[in-house]
């Protein structure tokens, strides 16, 4: 008999559930979007509900297309975006819409924690930077703005941590997750009064769930659970895993050597350590899944969602195109690009959108394009404009290691050729793409087979699971045009900090 395992992701936008074999083979995927609520200029929120709603259907949908009976599925993990807020009250209801990591509404008091000491004060506990997205920052809002959404709240979720207790009922929160929240002290593994009593939320302490590790078993399939989805009553589920991390172990990132990209909503870099590498400069170090790991991570909100709000705001008949020829608008995109060469056009494009890594005020932004260039030229310089994002912030890892031999990469935007050979282009390495089209699901399917002891370690389930793909090599004759661009990019930046601080 056939065993497999379920892999369940919940990005700032999509839902998506896949089933693996237990040697990687992709066997069916669906997907679901949900709605992002922007009530208020950097509030980004959706509706629990309907997220609950949404993995229902990306569940039933997924094992219609496997065509294989439940009983077969040994184990389910589930991902999410990390940080963000998504609150519950004592009957296990949504509190309020939760809210998305790209959420900007706490900037003032990010901006009082830098200023009065506060960030540098708890880092040597949190290892990492203070941002608008965090869990801390968004309940001291809510403290501040909505003190009856916090008395109402029985428990305090990451995104994947609510929708495991949607499947199972109990209340945990998982390590790696709650790790890169800057509410918990990373350094002794632990919740710390002291730190929260920093934070001036002290009265969150009982409303943070007790924590478990990313391959414990944390509850199963209940009975009402498995009438509306199809799943059996009693499939176990894991801790599972913070998004960073499923990408991570997905792509066979289980050695310090290698370094990991993700492209999607966020913009993930990425690699591991035995020893926790803590700097102001830094964005985050946060618990890995693999015992004995720690991640570094350069991140921020400024990757392929940039992409996603262009087509959706500026394209008109290329839908209706992309459609009569039988193809997707993101194909569409590519061929774009494609006709444009790099060194055609110097347009600039500053990838903003949701956040930024260069500046807490930075706004996204096209620049130095003339009558004469069209959307195939802006496309040129969305695409490079997200590379150099990412490039920004492997540079501030690269202080704090070799450059790698090799990058793997995951993420939507690996589905698209030009996009991953301008990631090698630019960056000048090697760039490798895992086999398969959801890497978060397979990160979340490898925690399940550790889970249920299928695998020893999540080393071995890598090792068995992941299967590498496409190589893109970079071509050297680009290494100066690009680099003449990233230079021109960043003192363009150097012009508009002052700008966005007034």
């Amino acid at each position: 008999m056939s065993q497999y395992v379920l892999g369940i992701d919940n990005g700032g936008t999509v839902t998506k559930a896949s089933i693996f074999s237990l040697q990687g083979k992709e066997i069916a995927v669906a997907s679901k979007k949900t709605i992002m609520h922007m009530p208020h200029p950097g509030h980004t929120e959706r509706d629990m509900n309907e997220l609950w709603e949404a993995n229902v259907e990306v569940i039933k949908s997924v094992l219609k297309s496997a065509r294989i009976d439940s009983k077969d599925i040994i184990g389910i993990a589930t991902t999410g975006h990390g940080n963000g807020l998504y609150l519950v009250d004592k009957d296990g209801s949504a509190v309020r819409k939760g809210i998305i990591s790209t959420d900007s509404r706490a900037k003032d008091i990010i901006r009082e924690w830098n200023d009065n000491g506060t960030a540098e004060h708890i880092l040597s506990k949190t290892m990492q930077s203070l941002w608008t997205g965090q869990p801390a920052a968004l309940l001291a809002w809510l403290q501040k703005y909505e003190s009856k959404t916090i008395e109402q709240t029985k428990w305090i979720f990451m995104c994947k941590d609510y929708i495991r207790f949607c499947l199972t009922g109990e209340a945990y929160t998982e390590i790696t997750d709650i790790s890169g929240t800057s509410l918990f002290n990373i350094r002794d593994r632990c919740y710390d009064v002291d730190l929260l009593s920093r934070l001036g939320i002290e009265g969150i302490y009982e409303k943070l769930p007790p924590t478990k590790y990313s391959g414990e078993i944390c509850g199963y399939i209940t009975k009402e659970v498995a009438e509306v989805t199809g799943l059996e009553e009693g499939t176990p589920v894991a801790g599972g895993l913070f998004d960073i991390d499923a990408a991570a172990i997905a792509t066979g990132t289980t050695e310090e050597e290698k370094l990991c990209i993700v492209a999607g909503t966020w913009s993930i870099n990425q690699y591991i350590t035995k020893q926790p590498i803590v700097d102001k400069g830094l964005f985050m170090t946060s618990i890995f899944c693999v015992p004995g790991y720690w991640l570094t991570l350069e991140g921020s909100p400024t990757s392929a969602s940039n992409l996603e709000w262009y087509v959706k705001e500026y394209f008109n008949f290329e839908h209706e195109e992309a459609k009569s020829r039988g193809i997707s608008v993101y194909d569409l995109c590519n061929e774009m690009v494609e006709s444009i060469q790099p060194d055609e056009s110097n347009i600039l494009f500053f990838p903003f959108l949701f956040g930024s890594n260069v500046h807490p005020n930075a706004k996204a932004c096209f620049f130095g394009f003339n009558g004469w260039h069209t959307k195939a030229h802006m496309l040129r310089a969305l695409y490079e404009g997200v590379v150099f994002g990412h490039k920004i912030h492997i540079d501030k890892l690269l202080k704090f290691r070799d450059k790698p031999e090799v990058i793997r990469i995951a993420g939507g935007a690996t589905r698209s050729d030009v996009w991953m050979q301008m990631f090698a282009d630019i960056l000048q390495t090697p760039i490798e793409v895992v086999i398969g089209s959801e890497q978060g699901t397979l990160g979340a399917a490898i925690c399940a087979a550790v889970a249920t002891k299928k695998y020893a370690s999540f080393e071995l389930a890598a090792e068995h699971m992941v299967q590498i793909g496409k190589t893109y090599v970079p071509h050297q004759e680009l290494k100066s045009v690009y680099e003449e661009k990233y230079n021109y990019f960043n003192s363009v930046l150097n012009v508009l900090g002052p700008i966005w601080r007034s």
